[in-house]
């Protein structure tokens, strides 16, 4: 998201930046404020803090608190005004190195935040997960947003709007399903053969792709559940909307080339259509 500044001139004007996130636990970090003193390796760290948390959890998850990962994956997908995908990235690929997928991630936006006024980050649980784990990483490397600081972190006129908050009446009711409900409620593929739960493992694996390949296709299930909601705010009509979801199609078809990945994306693709 770095981008140097002739080729913004160049491009399309974006309105807005879907954007998703994918973590790890940071073993050190546990290791040094939970288990602080005790002879404990990284990896044993985050498997004790997994199981604690499993005993915690009323549904048996190990998942730790944002405060104690970083990121290993984000995929950005710049919107226009039309709510036409103009662009599908990944930062930092292929190395995906957390430190610079940080410093992608806040130069990139502070530069488009100020250079396109009005432009607005798009997530999902954006304010509970994606945008804390950033401003995290920020601290840790120490790295700037002026612009961002300046207008993203009021909650309901801010330059983020995040869907899970919106659609959630800002914490009214808990949207259970979540995104991959959402996503097949609209015929998207959502959930395929990889879940959240297995990011930590398929690092320790080395399948840093793999991973990222699975946080572009929740930032695309992000997109199309975006675009939805801006028929719900009568700025689209629902024909608008389905004419923009298969120009979306054709889009992503043409960028299988680039990126082999999005054909088990397409080939998950199914048809809007309420049964009720």
């Amino acid at each position: 998201m770095a981008i140097p500044d002739a080729v913004v001139d160049a491009a399309p004007i974006p309105a807005y930046l879907i954007v998703d996130t994918e973590s790890v636990p940071d073993g050190t970090l546990l290791a040094r404020v939970k288990y602080a003193g005790e002879e404990i390796t990284p990896e044993q760290a985050i498997a004790r803090a997994q199981e604690e948390a499993r005993e915690r959890s009323f549904t048996g998850s190990d998942f730790l608190p944002v405060t104690y990962q970083y990121p290993v994956a984000a995929c950005v997908v710049r919107v226009g005004a039309d709510f036409s995908l103009q662009a599908l990235t990944c930062l930092d690929a292929p190395q995906f190195r957390p430190r610079k997928i940080a410093a992608d991630f806040w130069l990139g936006l502070d530069m488009l935040l100020e250079k396109y006024r009005g432009l607005k980050l798009v997530t999902f649980n954006g304010r509970g997960f994606d945008v804390p784990l950033f401003e995290l990483a920020a601290f840790r490397f120490g790295i700037g947003s002026r612009a961002f600081f300046a207008s993203g972190r009021k909650r309901f006129d801010s330059a983020h709007l995040d869907l899970m908050d919106w659609l959630g009446n800002f914490g009214a009711y808990r949207l259970v399903g979540g995104l991959n409900l959402l996503s097949k409620l609209l015929g998207k593929p959502g959930k395929m053969d990889v879940q959240g739960d297995q990011v930590y493992r398929m690092h320790l694996e080395g399948k840093l792709q793999e991973i990222n390949d699975y946080c572009a296709f929740d930032t695309l299930d992000t997109f199309f559940v975006f675009v939805r909601t801006r028929v719900m705010t009568g700025e689209i009509t629902l024909d608008q909307e389905q004419q923009i979801v298969q120009q979306a199609r054709d889009w992503l078809q043409k960028k299988v080339a680039d990126m082999p990945a999005l054909q088990q994306y397409l080939d998950n693709w199914g048809s809007w259509e309420p049964w009720v």
